[in-house]
Formats: structure tokens, sequence, C-alpha cells
């Protein structure tokens, strides 16, 4: 998962099909869509979206929702690249499947694409305040921790558009309709750079790899996530730009309710990222009109998996 810079795109074809890291793409807007919203928003990690008229023809789509976990990357990257084989196993024997979403938190981490560069590194890559990975995605390198959510959605496009362009917007249109919707924050995008942004605070981090049209990899959006190690790198080789938070742009000052006692943040943040995680799922599935089922995974198990 990263970022992208918008100024190339790296397609290598391979024996068995289209295999793309996607650096950066020109922008492409989407089209607005009237849509009837669905209440999706789960009360419970089990709850399944109810059926209505509009979603006769949507794909189903489970979901892995760990969002209140804080799994480690190298374990999240090793479950996506074995989803992805397991999608590209079934197409070859012509057996349905469902699209997959994971949603969730990370420790502290740096992640680096296929051709980032060190000198966006701020520190001693022999030396860094956190683990660093580098990955087969495109783009620069990028921070995830706590109180940022982090989606992977692994999709067919042959079920959705093949387009890459159209894949990276739609990504953006997730988080802006979240942001207005929910706490009317009018977000944009910017001329040639691949993101979210509100003014010139980056909040949304978006970074894909497609293998045979299936994605992985995704997007991360800063809810209350602590800015601060952002400072030591050059957040998408990115210079003279911000990163920005939810939270940030809200100034909460009042505590919120509703969180326990195990919970990873502040009341005032466990409550802001319920909030977040249920709109970015209700908006995922309008976007790519997908039919979600929530299915769970204990983090333990997660662990156990040999991925």
């Amino acid at each position: 998962m990263g970022f992208l810079s918008d100024k190339c795109l790296e397609l290598s074809s391979r024996m068995n099909g289209l295999d793309i890291g996607l650096i950066s793409t020109p922008q492409k807007p989407l089209k607005a869509e009237k849509r009837k919203l669905l209440c999706l928003f789960p009360q419970t990690p089990l709850t399944c979206i109810e059926h209505n008229s509009t979603q006769n023809n949507w794909f189903r789509c489970e979901c892995f929702d760990l969002y209140k976990e804080l799994v480690p990357y190298d374990k999240a990257w090793s479950w996506q690249k074995n989803i992805v084989k397991e999608k590209k196993e079934l197409i070859k024997r012509n057996e349905e499947y469902p699209d997959t979403l994971i949603i969730l938190q990370h420790s502290p981490v740096y992640t680096m694409g296929t051709a980032s560069s060190l000198e966006y590194l701020n520190f001693d890559i022999k030396d860094p305040p956190f683990q660093v990975f580098r990955t087969e995605r495109g783009g620069e390198v990028t921070y995830h921790g706590p109180g940022q959510l982090v989606m992977y959605p692994i999709i067919n496009l042959r079920n959705h558009k093949m387009d890459l362009h159209w894949y990276l917007r739609a990504l953006e249109d997730v988080v802006i309709r979240v942001l207005f919707s929910t706490f009317s924050i009018k977000a944009s995008r910017l001329e040639g750079l691949t993101g979210v942004w509100v003014g010139d605070q980056k909040l949304a981090a978006i970074g894909i790899r497609v293998s045979q049209w299936i994605t992985y990899h995704g997007l991360a959006l800063n809810v209350t996530t602590d800015l601060t190690p952002f400072r030591w790198i050059v957040p998408c080789g990115i210079q003279n730009r911000q990163v920005g938070s939810i939270k940030e742009l809200l100034g909460q000052s009042q505590p919120l309710t509703g969180c326990k006692k195990s919970d990873l943040h502040r009341p005032d943040d466990c409550q802001l990222i319920d909030i977040t995680h249920n709109s970015l799922i209700k908006e995922f599935s309008e976007v790519f009109q997908l039919e979600v089922q929530y299915k769970t995974i204990p983090l333990f198990e997660l662990s156990k998996k040999n991925i």
C-alpha cells in the first residue's frame, strides 16, 4: 500500500497475463452518478448488508473487518498475495468467487514501492525508526500506523471496468464521499497527483498492484494518526506538501463516548475511527456496487496462517 505521484505507469506483460505495478497515471475524473444510498453501517462485525432492488446485479464482496486491530504489515501483505493467488486458480477453473476487501490498521511501518528512491528517507536505512518494506506496488515511500484506516480491495476488474484510470479515480471517490457525507469536509483531487487532498494536506494515499486484472494493495486514510513519523520521510516523494488527518481538520476538543477500555485509542479517537470505518464501507460498496458480506478472522488465527 502506498501512494502515487502521477508521472508514469509501469507495465510489464508476463506469460501468464497482465501484471501491472501502478506508479501513476494521468487523471480522468469519475462521472457523477446518482445512486440510492444503502444503510451499510454495521453494528457488529458479522452484520450483512440488507438486500434491496438496486443490489440485484451487484457482485458479492467478502469483507475481513479487522479495523480495530494492529496487523503487522508483512502478515497483511502476504495475506493479500495469497488471496490473489487463490482467485487466479479459481479463474483457471472457471469457478465463481467473490471480491475481497480487507480493512485494518498497521503497527508503525514504512513501505516503499518497486522503484522507490532512498533519497526520500530522512533516516539511515540501516537504522530505521520502524521496519521498512519494499513492495511490488507503485509509488514512493509512505508511513502506516495506528489511527490510520487501511483498505485493501482485492477485486477482479473484469467484473467492474478494465480501466486502471477508472479504478484509481474510484478509490479517490470513496474517500472524497466519506469526508463530505460524514464530516462535511470538502476534499478534492490535485492535478497530476494521486490521492485525496484538503487544501495542500494529503489525507489519503493510494497505491496499487494489478495482476491479471486482479487488484491488491489499496488506500490509507489518516483518521487519528500521529503524523510525526511522516516528518522522517518525504511522503509520496512530493516536496512542499503536508500530510493531514481527519482529527486535525475537525479540531476535536470534546471527548466522545462509546469506547471500551481495550480500544486502541482515546475515547474521542476510537469513536472517530468507528464512524470513519462505517462510512468507508458504505461508500466503497456504493462506488463499486458491491454487496458486502462481513467475515471475521481473529488476529491470532491470522498470525498462525502459513501465508
